[in-house]
This record gives C-alpha cells, sequence and structure tokens, in this order.
C-alpha cells in the first residue's frame, strides 16, 4: 500500500483559542453542576440513594446547602489552581470538573428512568 503523497486535512472551519475553549468548558461545568445537583435530589425524592461517600454525608448533614458548599470547594479550588498551568493547558481545569460531572448525571439521568 502506498501513498502517493497526497493526504486530506479537514479543518474545521473557526479557529478555537485554548481561552475560547476554557470558556466554553467552564459554562459545561455550570450546566453540568446545575445537572447533577438536580438529578440528584430526584433521585433522593425517589428513594435512591447517594453513591458517593462524601456527597452523602453533606447531603444528610445539611440537604441542598450541602451539596452546594461541596460544589462550590471544587470549583474553588479548579480556580485556585488554574493559574499554575500554562494558557494553553488551562482548558483541562474545567474538563476535569465537567466531565465527571456529567457522567454523573447521566447515571442518574439512567438510575431515575428505571424507577420510573
Amino acid at each position: 500500500m502506498s501513498s502517493d503523497g497526497v493526504y486530506q486535512h479537514h479543518r474545521i472551519p473557526v479557529t478555537v483559542t485554548p481561552a475560547d475553549l476554557e470558556r466554553l468548558l467552564w459554562v459545561l461545568v455550570a450546566v453540568s453542576l446545575v445537572g447533577d445537583v438536580v438529578t440528584t435530589f430526584v433521585g433522593l425524592h425517589l428513594g435512591l440513594a447517594e453513591s458517593n461517600p462524601i456527597a452523602r454525608s453533606a447531603i444528610e448533614g445539611y440537604g441542598l446547602a450541602g451539596m452546594l458548599v461541596l460544589k462550590g470547594l471544587a470549583v474553588g479550588i479548579a480556580l485556585a489552581c488554574r493559574p499554575l498551568l500554562p494558557e494553553e493547558y488551562r482548558p483541562i481545569v474545567p474538563a476535569g470538573l465537567a466531565i465527571p460531572w456529567l457522567a454523573a448525571v447521566c447515571i442518574n439521568v439512567y438510575m431515575i428512568s428505571m424507577v420510573l
């Protein structure tokens, strides 16, 4: 198999800078945070249990406020650590929050759908 040196390169028609990507990921953090909190409390209302022991303790002890403080601490730590990275690597910070929270939303929605 050979190629005649002909390669097709497909490029996105817009340029996405690390700053643009980071901004988009912070929006995703906000959406996933709200989604996680809402689906968690809907699931709890339907009789499901929180599987994360730290979140479970916060919820059992302080309810919604405990969950929001826990999420706020995670976002605060992320914001505090963000300046330690070079600008081109900073999008990893919101991605590190958004990805697990989006996974939690998917799991929560699945578990809720099993109960309904």
